[in-house]
């Protein structure tokens, strides 16, 4: 099966060329049409398996394709809640690559560093969030952050997420959403 089967639009499709990705894996292949669908759903494999693109893929193609995205005011569309800053920065950047040919921006925010040029991207607009539970919530308090445009929510590790205690942020986080 190749990528153009899983009906991803040509700016993605040429994106993945240029990467190098010739056949999408079964994680891929499954989820994608599925959340083009729009549907929920709840993915397991392993480390390596191109899990980030199973949703990044689609989450592209979807916003791409609303019309409000053609507005001057960006609103946070997509947030993708992960436990770690590597993380959260490994996927921001797979976000970055993937939309290269899209007109979305993305933003990435995580605690341990000064706050300032995360405030600043949101404050620029951004369609997609990549964010950790404690940042998040924090610039949450302080209204540098609204998730009541959120129409597509990732929970990325979420198995480790609650290992390390997040769920009451977890819980938070989608209250407001």
């Amino acid at each position: 099966m190749s990528f153009e089967k899983l009906n991803l639009i040509e700016p993605i499709v040429s994106v993945l060329k240029e990467e190098g990705y010739e056949r999408p894996t079964p994680i891929q292949s499954q989820a994608i049409p599925l959340i083009l669908e729009k549907k929920d759903i709840l993915g397991c494999a392993q480390t390596g398996t191109g899990k980030t693109a199973a949703f990044a893929l689609p989450i592209l193609q979807l916003l791409c394709m609303e019309r409000d995205n053609l507005r001057l005011t960006r609103t946070i569309k997509s947030l993708i809640l992960t436990p770690t800053r590597e993380l959260a920065i490994q996927i921001g950047e797979s976000f970055t690559t993937y939309g290269k040919n899209i007109p979305l921006r993305n933003g990435v925010i995580f605690g341990g560093v000064p706050q300032k040029r995360q405030t600043d991207k949101l404050q620029s607009g951004i369609d997609i969030l990549i964010a950790t539970p404690g940042r998040l919530l924090d610039l949450m308090n302080q209204k540098y952050v609204d998730l009541s445009h959120i129409k597509i929510f990732v929970l990325d590790e979420a198995d480790r997420m609650l290992d390390m205690g997040f769920i009451p942020s977890v819980k938070k986080i989608i209250a407001a959403t």
